[in-house]
């Protein structure tokens, strides 16, 4: 008997959900993987800076502490997101027409994140990098796929849309 080969969108998929295994945040985990040409180029989790304490260290996360809504107040965050620490982490002439591929886990629940997106500054970055579309792990068999010319052409910047 012969195993079904996985296709390549949850391959890369899978690739990303391991990388948040090493993500640091204590309410939900992204990883992110970019990959060009059937080539990954980079990765990234969520973070603390290089050098600066994570939140499972300190053993508290200011945004849980204060009730912040999901989606807002991101300057109150310890972290670097997955799709920033990818980006950082890669070089733009890599980067143009590739693939973001994320995954985001609820670290209490364990499920995948519901209706996961980028942040309005991650989405900022991901235009200037050059990346073309986004997939985004809905669960174990289903995800969305973004093209990042919607972003462009319909900016949520202007109309004050708060989070994702």
């Amino acid at each position: 008997m012969t195993q079904k080969r996985k296709d390549k969108i949850n391959y890369y998929l899978d690739i990303a959900e391991i990388v948040l295994k090493r993500g640091t945040c204590l309410r939900r985990n992204y990883g992110a993987i970019i990959v060009n040409n059937d080539e990954i180029i980079a990765t990234g989790y969520t973070g603390a800076p290089r050098g600066r304490e994570n939140c499972i260290d300190l053993g508290y996360c200011v945004r849980q502490k204060l009730e912040v809504p999901r989606g807002t107040k991101y300057e109150l965050c310890r972290s670097v997101h997955a799709e920033a620490n990818a980006i950082i982490s890669a070089s733009r002439k890599d980067m143009i027409g590739a693939d973001l591929f994320l995954v985001g886990i609820e670290k209490d629940s364990l499920n995948y994140v519901e209706n996961a997106n980028s942040c309005s500054m991650c989405k900022r970055m991901i235009i200037n990098a050059g990346i073309n579309r986004i997939v985004i792990r809905d669960n174990l068999e289903n995800y969305r796929t973004i093209d990042v010319l919607e972003w462009i052409e319909h900016d949520d910047s202007l109309d004050s849309q708060i989070g994702y």
